[in-house]
This record gives structure tokens, sequence and C-alpha cells, in this order.
């Protein structure tokens, strides 16, 4: 937490205690609120934007919201012990007008409270559903609402200097296009999802890389299909990307079994040579064992009701190889020992692998919490679906790590939760990882 915002939490904390607590002296001169309400208003709109120095709205916003909700708690203990002293003076004679003045200090609170709440419930995204479930809850319990009121505020404001920081930083790079690699970047997804044009499958990471220069495309291949199938549909993608890019050739950073796809379209389907690099994350290339128990052990009518009603729904969207069962067969350790057989890596083409394993089964976010323990049962450590040693491949291989108490899980690795993890700057990894393609030439 800065200098700056602590600063400004106990400068705006005193003077909504001062508004709060001021119905005595505007009873006796009301021509004070000529200056009360001017400066009501001026802490409920702009409190927190002279704070904060950001292109952001949606930022600024929400530092607003945690300026004045930090505010609010600090000024709502001052009152309460006012109020006390005010009660003891004014009760019984003149009780009427203690009423009257607990009612405004209330009505004056409750509208910056509220203020507070909806700028940080609008635009906060590291306090995520639970956090805002657990704030709505709690908030009607005296005392324990307070306890959360410090939580919350702790997490937005964390959110608003991470940001900040992470603005300022790019900022001051921007010049140097540190991302802008000789040829386009392909991002590749893996197995259960698609990519999207408004809800993207690897978060803030593009818009990241393309603010550091990256000319970024994606593979745009369906959601479940067996690996040749999906090697098919990424190698006529590479053919489209540089028919519109001029290009000679795509660098492709692939997440998990989008990585085996992508080998096939390396080593059997003839486009080697029209690929400068191929960048694994968190990629089965030994197998998932998960898998395999999956396919084994659930029962045949739950296994295939699922895979129908999968099925069924991707089909409705447009996708016309989708075959859920069979894809996931494609991630087993047996059907992975068979391909690594069958695949070579081609000659001239930069290869590197990278993984991340969680530390706890709380690290992920559900279903990846419970198939953790499944995982860690067969293989040891794992992000969670994949086990460790599955992600070695290619002349290069890096073990990623948080320094926090959380690990970093199969979906964190490609920003699915939009989460900030302590220790694990994400969007940074990849900047990182693509001005690194960029030093080599690529």
């Amino acid at each position: 937490m800065s200098v700056g915002f602590v600063f400004a939490t106990f400068a705006y904390a005193g003077i909504i205690g001062l508004i709060t607590n001021s119905f005595l002296w505007v009873y006796e001169n009301p021509q004070s609120l000529f200056w009360i309400v001017p400066l009501f208003l001026f802490i409920n709109f702009f409190a927190g934007f002279l704070f904060i120095r950001s292109h952001s709205k949606r930022l600024r916003v929400c530092y607003h919201g945690a300026l004045l909700l930090c505010a609010f708690y600090l000024s709502t203990l001052f009152s309460t012990g006012m109020q006390i002293y005010l009660a003891f003076r004014l009760i019984p004679a003149e009780t009427t007008l203690y009423l009257w003045n607990l009612l405004f200090c209330f009505g004056v609170h409750f509208l910056i409270f509220w203020n507070s709440i909806l700028c940080i419930y609008l635009t906060s995204i590291q306090l995520g559903i639970k956090h805002r479930i657990i704030g709505a809850l709690c908030g009607w319990i005296p005392g324990i609402n307070l306890l959360v009121l410090i939580f919350i505020s702790k997490i937005v404001v964390e959110e608003c200097m991470f940001e900040t920081k992470k603005e300022n930083v790019n900022k001051a790079r921007k010049e140097q296009k540190i991302c802008a690699t000789k040829y386009p970047l392909l991002l590749v997804h893996g197995f259960f999802f698609r990519d999207y044009k408004y809800i993207n499958y690897w978060g803030r990471i593009p818009k990241e890389l393309e603010y550091n220069g990256a000319t970024i495309f994606y593979g745009n291949h369906e959601s479940a299909a067996i690996v040749p199938i999906s090697a098919r549909q990424i190698a006529d993608r590479i053919e489209q990307v540089l028919q519109e890019t001029g290009a000679e050739k795509v660098n492709i950073i692939a997440h998990s079994k989008g990585g085996l796809d992508c080998r096939y379209v390396l080593s059997e389907l003839g486009m080697a040579h029209k690929v400068a690099s191929l960048t694994t994350i968190n990629t089965p290339h030994h197998g998932c064992r998960y898998a395999t128990y999956f396919l084994s052990k659930t029962p045949a009518f739950v296994r295939n009701r699922f895979a129908k009603t999968y099925n069924t729904a991707l089909r409705k969207v447009g996708e016309q190889n989708v075959d859920f069962l069979q894809a996931a067969g494609d991630l087993t350790d047996t059907s992975c020992k068979a391909l690594n057989e069958q695949l070579h890596t081609p000659e001239g083409v930069f290869c590197q692998s990278f993984g991340s394993v969680m530390k706890y089964a709380y690290s992920g976010k559900f279903p990846l919490n419970i198939s953790y323990m499944i995982v860690k049962r067969f293989d040891g450590a794992n992000d969670g679906l994949v086990s460790e040693p599955s992600f070695h491949w290619g002349e290069r291989y890096t073990l990623l790590r948080a320094t926090g108490l959380r690990g970093i899980s199969h979906g964190d690795v490609v920003d699915l939760n939009r989460q900030n993890i302590k220790g694990f700057d994400v969007r940074e990894f990849y900047v990182q990882l693509v001005k690194d393609l960029k030093d080599r030439g690529l």
C-alpha cells in the first residue's frame, strides 16, 4: 500500500467524519450547508481520482471505491465514538435532536458506503464472485461486516497498486516494442475450449503482448477434435496467417493439447519450414494418467451422457468434428506414448516447453482443485490436470514457480481466471517469452 493512499485515506476519513457529525452545527448554522454539501459531493464523485494516474477508467473508478471504502471504515470508528459521546450529552433532555443527529450521521455514511461498494463491485477483477458473495452475505452482520470490509479493501487496493505499476512499466518501454518479433505469433488453445473474440481463452495476455509490439493471431480450431483433425485445421490457419501478413513463418505458442496438435503439424503435415518456433505451455507430452483414469473408471453411462451433451452443444454452434471421448483419449499416457514414437522434431525449428505446478488443492479453481488430488495420487506434482514430468519436451524446458503460498494451475498459466498471483505475473511471463523469441531473431 503506497504512502499516498494511506495519506489520502486518513485525510478523507477526517473530512467524512467532519461531515457526518456536523448536524448540530448545521442545525444552529444552516448557512454552513453551502460548504458542507459541495464537500460531500466532491468526496463522493472525485475523491479517488486525484491520487491515481492511470489511463484506465476502470482502474480509476476501482481506486476511487477502494479509497472511499477505507475512509468510510475509519470514519465509522470515529463517528461511533462521537455518537456515544453525544448520547450522554443530549439524552434525555434533547432526545429528538439526538435522533435527528444520529439519522444524519447514518445517512451520510450510508451514501458513501454504497458509492464505494458499487464502484468496487462493478470494476474490480480480482475481487471475484466468491468475495462479492461473501461481502453481500456478511454485510448485514454487525462486527463481521467491518472485518469483511478490511479484507475486500485489501484485495482491491493491491489490485489497483499492481495494475498501476504494470501500466507504468509498459508505458516506459512502449517505444522499444520488445515483443515485435520478426514473425507473427499464433496462439493455439487446448482441449475443451475455443478462441472467442470477446471472451478470450488467453485472458489479459494478448492485450499485454500487443501493447508491447506483438502481432497476434489465434488457432481458431475446434475444441474437441482428435489430434490429426485439429492439426489439419491449425495448418490451414497457418497458411491463412502467412497469406494475410506476407510473412514467411509463424511463431507458435500452444497450451495443453494444442501443443500435441502443433507437434503433429510440424512432423506429419510438412509445415516445419513455415514455423520458426514452437513453445508449448503445460502440454501433456507424455500423457495424463488422469485422462486414463477418467475414461476407464467413470461409469459408461455417465461418460457417454456427458460426451453426448457436449458434442450436441458444440455442433449447434458450428463444430463439425467434435468428439469429446476420442479427443480426451488422445491425452492418455498410452496414446501420447504412441504419438511420441510417431512424431519427430524437425531441424530448424526452435522448440521449447514450459510447465507449472500447484502447491495445494486450493491453489486452483473448480474443478482443478479436485482433479489435483487425483493426479497427485497417480503422478505427484501437477497443475491440476497434467503431472510435471509430462511437460518436458524440446531443447529447453522451464518449470514455472510462484513465490507465494499458492502455485500455478493449468488455467492460471494462460490467465484463464484473470487472477494476479503473488510471485508470478503471468502477463509479464509471456512478454519476456516473446521478447526472447525476438532476441533470437524469430
